[in-house]
């Protein structure tokens, strides 16, 4: 977004999640790496106009924060990253990272691509399975 721009820009919310299969640095980078590029790849987003993204993990996921991966994209050292550890409920899924991002953006809600990649896709199957060959910018 650009300083001085008012137009439609409006504050939007976008989810997605990912699985590892070990918890490991290579996993992690690996994932969040591929889940950020599906972000990036399927919807008009740049980090300019992050507010500020929040990493979850399971508990079973500490070798790296995933923040710490986010912040060695391009022009992600600027945005306001936060890690926490996700909530353990009995039979949730494992190894999971998620993220959730505030961004401006002026598409509408319904247009944003929510990736749910691996065997997160399941999460929510109604994002999943869109074609996301509509959402490349």
């Amino acid at each position: 977004m650009q300083q001085g721009e008012i137009g439609n820009w409006r504050v939007r919310a976008i989810r997605g999640a990912t699985t590892v299969p070990e918890n490991s640095v290579a996993a992690m980078t690996d994932a969040v790496t591929e889940l950020l590029d599906a972000l990036e790849t399927n919807n008009p987003i740049t980090p300019d106009a992050m507010i500020s993204v929040t990493f979850s993990v399971t508990s079973d996921l500490d070798a790296i924060f995933p923040a710490a991966i986010a912040r060695q994209r391009p022009n992600w050292d600027t945005v306001p990253l936060l890690d926490v550890q996700h909530m353990q409920v009995v039979g949730s899924l494992p190894m999971c990272i998620r993220f959730l991002i505030h961004t401006y953006m002026t598409i509408p809600q319904a247009d944003i691509y929510h990736p749910y990649l691996r065997g997160a896709s399941g999460l929510r199957p109604d994002w999943s399975s869109v074609d996301t060959s509509a959402h490349a910018p």
